[in-house]
């Protein structure tokens, strides 16, 4: 993340994307992401009174992040969901898909975690569809993606996280390790359920990944764990029990518990497996006692398993079988209803795509083919929600028409006039946010629906008069636009609100052209 913080020399402090205080967000996620959770509530309280109060809402949202995630890794998961939709409404005002994908990714992990799968599968599809689409900002890309390969992992759908990871990793190694555990859970799992031959597959790609990483960095104890367990799975227990032995207690002692509990089931797996059932049951309780500390929804079957497979192995008598039968038959069950939120997925994706093929249909339907703006049905249909009382207020009309433009075409040609009004139209999109609607209303005329008062309106329709009076459209050719405009009075028609810009319009046009009226 550092490396999107740039320095302007024309500048006394470093901007970034993110907003100024950028880096007081960045010490809030720090703090949730190493366990310091309340720490990390109470300096987001903080910092955000600083945002608010000078005005920096780029870093309100990344500072909301940070107060969802605290929340989420404390597992205070109703108050995640509260932030996590109060982040996807910022990121939709502000016109973010990308914030908007990583919004839904993250609601859709935290809806898995309190089983609420069917939502969470629709958050995920629709996060997906969005992902689809090309995108320029590389790096907030990249972050949605991590969020959507979390939020899988979370649903225990190893296939889409392992190949989200693994288009990750091919321009950043740094998702290796992340990539290797998704493979690792995915090959402890397809064992338990008979599966032998697919999980050796996932657990030597694993250890391949790891083996890699501890070969670079002997100390990296995550890695080592992280190989031990494939190591141990994979019948190379000698080794995956030294392994084990070196990283157990540093990871316990850095409250490492995610991989500790790895390192634990690495020894019992080896341990059992030279035939000591004794010790090897206890590195499986201690795996199953520190799952008090944010496990993953597969963490505890897995543990489990083992355990029951370690019992089935001390005594084979007929209480031990129906234990295992038991705890087999639950495995299977998870394995079944893991299938079931694929299948969901699935289904909830080609809703979404036919939703966003329909609405990309809409869209045509509505666009000028020329300018790229909204055209005559679309200014038809929002007239008709004024009349149905179901546009918002404040609401101002601005009629936008080009400067004497038949005298453009008749000397220049139309092909000229039609470069001219695509070049208006791109400064009003320039000048318009992302609930403005701009509209090529007819010929050289144009409209804008735009938020606000009369106040702002003025201030808006002052900048795209200026902004086309300076433009180079034509060379040689001064371009100018009039402008008039009308607030949406309470209980007003959109016949009234039309008639009443464009009275205003025709006053500009009167006053001498290149000029507003409201």
């Amino acid at each position: 993340m550092d490396g999107e913080i740039a320095q302007d020399p024309r500048l006394p402090v470093p901007v970034t994307v993110f907003g100024p205080l950028h880096l007081l967000a960045r010490r809030v996620h720090r703090l949730a992401n190493t366990g310091h959770g309340h720490e990390a509530l109470e300096a987001a309280d903080a910092y955000l009174a600083i945002a608010h109060a000078v005005g920096d809402e780029r870093s309100v949202v990344f500072l909301v992040q940070g107060q969802m995630y605290a929340n989420l890794y404390m597992g205070r998961l109703p108050e995640a969901i509260r932030l996590g939709e109060r982040l996807l409404r910022l990121h939709r005002a502000a016109g973010s898909v990308l914030g908007e994908a990583k919004a839904l990714c993250d609601l859709a992990q935290i809806d898995v975690l309190r089983g609420r799968y069917f939502l969470g599968m629709g958050h995920l599809a629709r996060a997906a569809v969005l992902l689809d689409r090309p995108y320029t900002d590389g790096e907030r890309r990249i972050s949605a993606l991590c969020s959507f390969a979390e939020a899988a992992s979370a649903a225990e759908m190893y296939e889409i996280a392992a190949a989200t990871y693994d288009r990750l990793t091919v321009t950043h190694a740094s998702f290796g390790l992340v990539h290797a555990a998704t493979l690792l859970h995915w090959g402890l799992r397809l064992a338990h359920v008979g599966r032998s031959d697919e999980a050796g597959a996932r657990l030597r790609r694993s250890a391949e990944i790891t083996r890699q990483q501890v070969e670079q960095r002997p100390d990296d104890v995550v890695a080592v764990a992280m190989l031990a367990l494939a190591l141990a799975k994979l019948g190379d227990v000698v080794p995956a029990e030294k392994l084990a032995r070196e990283a157990v207690m540093p990871l316990r002692q850095a409250e490492n518990y995610r991989y500790a509990r790895m390192a634990h089931v690495a020894l019992g797996i080896s341990l059992r497996t030279q035939g000591a059932l004794a010790e090897a049951r206890r590195e499986f309780v201690a795996a199953r006692e520190l799952c008090g500390f944010g496990t993953g929804p597969d963490e505890k079957p897995i543990i489990r398993f083992e355990l029951a497979l370690t019992a089935l192995a001390t005594d084979d008598g007929q209480a031990a079988r129906d234990i295992f039968d038991t705890v087999e038959g639950q495995t299977r069950e998870l394995w079944r209803l893991r299938e079931q939120r694929l299948a969901l997925l699935r289904q909830a994706r080609q809703r979404e795509e036919s939703e966003a093929a329909r609405a990309r249909a809409e869209r045509e339907v509505l666009r000028d083919p020329l300018t790229g703006l909204d055209n005559r049905r679309r200014f038809d249909l929002l007239m008709r929600h004024i009349d149905q009382g179901r546009m918002a207020m404040p609401l101002v009309l601005l009629l936008v028409d080009l400067d004497h433009f038949k005298a453009i075409n008749d000397a220049y040609s139309h092909a000229t006039g039609d470069r001219a009004l695509c070049e208006v139209a791109r400064i009003l999109r320039a000048h318009c946010r992302p609930d403005d609607v701009p509209v090529r209303y007819a010929g050289d005329e144009f409209t804008v629906f735009l938020r606000g008062d009369l106040a702002v309106g003025r201030e808006v329709a002052e900048r795209i008069r200026a902004a086309v009076a300076r433009a180079d459209i034509l060379p040689g050719v001064r371009l100018t636009v009039s402008v008039g405009l009308a607030e949406l009075g309470e209980g007003m028609s959109g016949e009234t609100l039309f008639r009443e810009a464009d009275d205003r319009l025709y006053a500009a046009k009167w006053s001498g052209r290149n000029t507003i009226a409201s």
